[in-house]
């Protein structure tokens, strides 16, 4: 899967629908947002239980957005992979098959390019 394309792709899409509902579009921003604000958790590990809901919950696109996070958040490969065996514990085997998708999602956008 190139997670670049897939991820601009889903863009466009949210983009598009965003300008049908506008008001729900706002109201789901802000709520992310007042989610995401560090508080007793930090926004890290608030990222780290959206990717295993997204898992969970086999959702490309969440897993997508939620690893671009992560890795903005310097997220390690090592603490990927510990996340992502508590989610296939909790899952089951649909949540191994799109763990290892999340993985491949952090493999492709953690890689520097080289100019």
């Amino acid at each position: 899967m190139d997670w670049h394309a897939y991820m601009e792709e889903i863009g466009h899409e949210i983009a598009t629908f965003s300008k049908e509902v506008s008001e729900t579009a706002t109201g789901f921003a802000k709520m992310g947002e007042a989610a995401k604000t560090p508080g007793a958790l930090d926004e890290k590990t608030k990222e780290i239980m959206a990717l295993g809901i997204a898992v969970a919950t086999r959702c490309e696109s969440c897993i997508g957005f939620h690893i671009k996070s992560l890795v903005r958040l310097g997220l390690t490969r090592d603490e990927l992979c510990e996340a992502l065996a508590m989610a296939t514990f909790m899952g089951g085997g649909p949540s191994y098959a799109y763990s290892a998708k999340a993985l491949s999602a952090y493999d492709a956008f953690s890689k520097v390019s080289v100019a």
